[in-house]
């Protein structure tokens, strides 16, 4: 496979101009590439002779431009070439570089026919669900011995896995830039080791380590290695999340920290954190133990850009006017302060005095009210999106008053406050940017407010939902859901059933899809923003090719 990708660009365009062939491909530049059909059915792969007067184009295409045609086609679609012949079931192994594996514990018996095929693996997700026994050590031994150019490991459900086996594998993979684990059984050892011998890990993602001890007899982790190399941690759901406190407070070139329900007091690690780690551009804290004196040792970090803020129920006004004086870069800014919110108009006034950059702004269950909001309309004038959610201060006042001011707002989102038709008609005729709006459980906004709407923004998407069947309030939201999904089991253990590419294991049919749908308020607002904001890094940490 030694051409690169536009060399084989270039052939197969080549190639098209003789072939004059009826089959389109686009490449990820916008361009199309024709590509003529297959008269014969790949008989030289099997010894059979042409019939006269057949042509087959494609066995003249070279490897590098087969294999750059199945970049652009999905799990299923490549697994079905991979049976046309015995040339393209070559090629296709030799070309994949993602692959997903149902890692029960049977899988072990497969493992040197898979990685005989597919011998080019970078990147490599291993997934168990809770009724399997999941794959050993000796299982993950013998596939870091075949993939020693690993970049990427994703582990899930995987309990039989030890702290012996994930030193064995550090020991032998020393390439990794992304560890994403979750629901495994090793703890502090295995993951120091990781963090000792891959020196260029980039990203760590740990949910539910249960090897982790608690209290005084956990073992510190990091710094290791790995720690000059680390831009991006994320830790969910850890009852002892604090032990990765050395590792966090040396990683000096770290940008993303986030934080989900992981049990101790973090103020004093953020002091700390604040010392060393200064170049930190994201944070996202959920459910953790915070108060404004982290906050403000968070302050220091005068990149931060994005923030987010939810259910963290000791910050006030305070803890906030610290992060706004300080962080004048900031852009993003999302809080859900629940039930028990103490953030309102105080800290938004400061939030609108200096931080004039603001693109994004998510309030969920905060009462603000006209005052903080003309200040944010004024001194703002590069925010684009917006969400009110569960306040009982915003009323048509309050939206009048940003479709007055808000001239760079494309989208708007309203969600449980008490707003009517005329606030439709203050954005009829205000926010000349405005290119999407979303108004949910808003009980006195009728239909005939929003057909106005849409009748004076003929370009304008609308979207109103005020079914009362969506029970959860936005300020009673429990943060953003993940719905575990347990997959069937893989009947056949030959090496082309067990692998599928590109996440093929996580392939989910639009009934289940369905039937999967829980409505959240925090949730839905969260998943609304994110398509809105597509690019955040996010970063959730999935594999990508």
């Amino acid at each position: 496979m030694g051409q690169s990708g536009s060399k084989a660009e270039d052939l197969i365009r080549q190639g098209s101009t003789s072939y004059g062939g009826r089959f389109k491909f686009k490449s990820k530049s916008k361009s199309s590439v024709l590509i003529s059909p297959m008269l014969v059915d790949a008989g030289r792969s099997f010894g059979a002779e042409y019939a006269p007067g057949c042509v087959d184009y494609v066995s003249n295409l070279p490897d590098e431009c087969l294999a750059y045609i199945f970049q652009f086609l999905g799990s299923r679609d490549r697994k079905m070439c991979s049976l046309v012949c015995r040339r393209w079931l070559r090629i296709e192994g030799q070309s994949r570089q993602r692959l997903s594996l149902y890692a029960k514990s049977d899988l072990i018996a497969a493992v040197p026919s898979l990685f005989l095929r597919f011998d080019a693996v970078t990147k490599l997700a291993l997934k168990c669900d809770r009724k399997c026994v999941s794959i050993s050590d000796d299982a993950l031994i013998l596939i870091s011995l075949r993939c020693q150019n690993l970049t990427r490991l994703k582990l899930r459900s995987c309990r039989e896995l030890t702290d012996a086996g994930m030193t064995a594998f550090a020991k032998t993979c020393k390439s990794l830039k992304k560890l994403s684990c979750g629901s495994c059984a090793f703890g502090s050892v295995g993951m120091n080791a990781i963090l000792d011998n891959c020196a260029s890990l980039e990203e760590l993602s740990v949910k539910r380590l249960r090897g982790l001890f608690d209290g005084a007899a956990a073992q510190p982790i990091g710094p290791g290695a790995a720690a000059g190399s680390l831009k991006m941690i994320c830790l969910k759901e850890l009852y002892n999340g604090q032990c990765f406190g050395p590792l966090i407070a040396s990683s000096k070139n770290l940008r993303t920290l986030r934080l989900f329900k992981c049990y101790g007091d973090w103020d004093k690690l953020f002091q700390v954190i604040s010392s060393g780690v200064t170049g930190i551009v994201e944070i996202h804290l959920e459910r953790i133990n915070v108060t404004d004196a982290g906050l403000s040792a968070l302050s220091t970090c005068s990149n931060i850009e994005i923030l987010h803020l939810v259910r963290t129920v000791e910050c006030t006004n305070f803890g906030l006017i610290s992060i706004a004086e300080r962080c004048k870069l900031l852009r993003k800014l999302h809080i859900d302060g629940g039930r028990e919110t103490r953030i309102g108009d105080g800290g938004l006034i400061a939030v609108s005095k200096h931080c004039p950059n603001m693109q994004e702004l998510v309030l969920i269950g905060v009462d603000l009210t006209k005052q903080s909001l003309d200040m944010l309309a004024s001194n703002c004038q590069n925010l684009e999106r917006l969400a009110l959610c569960g306040s009982d201060t915003v009323g048509d006042e309050e939206i009048s008053c940003i479709a007055a001011k808000c001239i760079a707002l494309k989208k708007l989102c309203i969600k449980n406050c008490p707003i009517s038709d005329q606030s439709m008609e203050a954005l009829a005729s205000g926010c000349p940017n405005l290119v999407k709006v979303k108004v949910k459980k808003c009980r006195s906004v009728t239909p005939d407010g929003v057909k106005l709407l849409r009748t004076s923004r003929g370009s304008l998407a609308v979207n109103l939902d005020t079914d009362e069947m969506e029970m959860v309030d936005a300020n009673a939201s429990d943060g953003v859901h993940e719905i575990a999904v347990e997959f069937p089991p893989i009947v056949a253990a030959s090496a082309a059933d067990i692998a599928t590419a590109g996440g093929g294991i996580a392939r989910r049919s639009p009934s289940l899809k369905m039937r999967l749908w829980i409505p959240s308020g925090r949730g839905l607002i969260a998943c609304n923003f994110r398509w809105w904001s597509n690019g955040n890094g996010g970063h959730s940490p999935t594999m990508s090719s």
